[in-house]
């Protein structure tokens, strides 16, 4: 855990920004369930020094979290399934607590917890199913749409962690990384999942001629990147959030879904105010040193 010096005055802040994010991602009942999650003792699915750990306990999440929302929008199965059966845009904020819940337990909790979780999951998955615009069927618990989803999801949480990781790993490290999510993958149902990045590469690229941008799709883009339910002193930083999101993006996926691609502006400006805004998200949710003002 990165250590932050305490400013005498500012650790009341600190605990209330802290707190506020993390109600945000958690929901009303995030610190009863984190006491569960890491006080519960017995076996994890992975040790404390596992690169899962690392990235999904960083504050780069929060970034790499909407970059993956809009990479799995390009799957036409997917972002039906999502829009006729997730709630995201009556409930965000919910949709959001449950995922993050999920990564928290599958990650940090007990194996048992783990595998209820799990559970749980496949269980939803079996009720979500229909028919998109164009008259093809989806199932969520198809394990080729499942495959997808979770290629894109880890794909860009070490995106986000390589470049706003407080401790980024090496090559090594986010190969062992993307071994800790196959686990997981497996788990929920992905047949034989990528367990390198050239074996993740390599699975983003073969989905590439199923990918295109449906007016689902681009209504997704403009709830989450322009009119979220984000009150309004956040909305700068949220605006920094979006746009270090979009900036981790593939470059072939954001002509289909008409998002801009500024190098220079992205590789300066962007990039620094992204560092800037996952160094601050990292120093609210660190816990004060103990006798903090």
């Amino acid at each position: 855990m990165v250590a932050y010096p305490e400013i005498p005055g500012l650790g009341a802040v600190r605990r209330r920004l802290g707190a506020e994010l993390f109600a945000r991602v958690a929901g009303p009942e995030g610190p009863a369930t984190r006491a569960r999650i890491h006080d519960t003792p017995g076996p994890r699915w992975f040790a404390p020094d596992r690169p899962i750990r690392t990235v999904h306990g960083d504050a780069s999440m929060f970034t790499g979290g909407l970059s993956a929302l809009l990479l799995q929008s390009l799957h036409p199965l997917a972002m039906a399934a999502v829009a006729a059966h997730s709630g995201y845009r009556g409930d965000p904020w919910g949709r959001l607590q449950r995922t993050s819940g999920f990564l928290a337990v599958t990650t940090f909790g007990t194996a048992a917890d783990a595998e209820h979780a799990v559970a749980q999951v496949r269980r939803v998955h079996t009720r979500v199913s229909g028919t998109t615009a164009d008259g093809e069927p989806y199932r969520a618990s198809d394990p080729h749409l499942l495959a997808w989803v979770h290629a894109a999801e880890v794909d860009s949480f070490l995106r986000a962690h390589r470049r706003y990781g407080a401790r980024p790993l090496d090559g090594a490290g986010y190969d062992a990384y993307v071994a800790d999510t196959a686990r997981v993958g497996a788990a929920l149902g992905v047949v034989d999942p990528p367990r390198d990045q050239a074996q993740l590469a390599a699975v983003l690229d073969a989905y590439r001629p199923e990918l295109r941008a449906t007016p689902q799709a681009r209504e997704a883009a403009r709830f989450l990147l322009l009119t979220p339910p984000v009150p309004w002193a956040a909305r700068p930083g949220y605006a920094v959030l979006t746009a270090n999101a979009v900036a981790l993006l593939p470059s072939w996926a954001r002509v289909p879904l008409r998002l801009p691609c500024l190098p220079v502006t992205e590789a300066t400006g962007v990039r620094w105010a992204g560092q800037g805004l996952t160094r601050a998200i990292r120093w609210a949710m660190t816990p004060p040193p103990t006798g903090g003002a």
